[in-house]
């Protein structure tokens, strides 16, 4: 006998038909994310959170370094950021140095110099290639060089010249 397939046919809504996908993406991705890696074991987490509450200023990888090099206890440094202890009320990334780097600046500015490579237009549409040094404490430019073609030769001169090189 052969099957009859007209008899197994069921005239189902649109919405059914819609539900019914949506429960099979929904158990398809639950059986497609299970498992994955076991969780560190509780005193290595805690070695963790007492290794960042004592060393503020350190990292996730600085972390990871001194588990390994000290240890011998082989994590991720994204391991040891999954594991990093909340601080309550924060909100955003957490800090691991001591200061704002609006502070370190205002602090260091007079020891800091900086240097660009910039392109200038003049009045007649011509293009300047500058190399441009300046402390950053005062603002005083430093040194400068321009030229109308940058071919590397100025760039490797001007950095030599400059009070950086």
């Amino acid at each position: 006998m052969v099957f009859n397939w007209k008899e197994s046919l069921a005239i189902v809504t649109t919405e059914t038909l819609i539900r019914w996908h949506r429960k099979g993406f929904k158990f398809y991705w639950h059986w497609k994310s299970r498992g994955g890696r076991p969780a560190l074991p509780t005193e290595i987490r805690q070695l963790i959170a007492s290794m960042v509450k004592e060393n503020v200023t350190w990292g996730e990888e600085r972390i990871a370094s001194e588990l390994s090099l000290e240890l011998g206890i082989y994590v991720s440094p994204r391991t040891v950021g999954k594991y990093w202890p909340k601080q309550p009320g924060s909100v955003g990334r957490r800090r691991t140095c001591s200061q704002h780097w609006r502070t370190f600046v205002k602090n260091h500015a007079r020891g800091i110099v900086a240097c660009d490579f910039l392109v200038a237009v003049t009045v007649r549409f011509q293009v300047l290639f500058v190399f441009l040094v300046m402390e950053v404490g005062s603002r005083r430019i430093l040194h400068y060089n321009d030229t109308r073609s940058s071919d590397g030769r100025l760039d490797a001169a001007a950095v030599s010249r400059s009070p950086c090189g």
